[in-house]
């Protein structure tokens, strides 16, 4: 198992978050209340055309985040 950032996770895989990194600070109270919390599952859908922002699927809802605020979230591929 390899230990990775959101923003470099390949289409399809899925991942369990494993951490939020001393970069979320600005925004992280807004990751942890739209459910983006260690020990649940992730995985990246699709990227806009431009690559960025990037659509996540996690606890059964899609959700878009900017490729900045999934460099700061650690994951582990499962």
């Amino acid at each position: 198992m390899t230990i990775l950032t959101l923003d470099k996770l390949a289409f399809g895989k899925e991942a369990v978050i494993t951490q939020l990194m001393p970069e979320s600070l600005p925004f992280r109270r807004r990751l942890l209340a739209m459910g983006i919390t260690p020990g649940c599952k992730v995985s990246v859908v699709r990227t806009a055309p431009l690559g960025d922002p990037l659509e996540i699927k996690t606890r059964g809802f899609y959700l878009c985040l900017r490729r900045s605020e999934a460099k700061a979230i650690g994951v582990v591929e499962v």
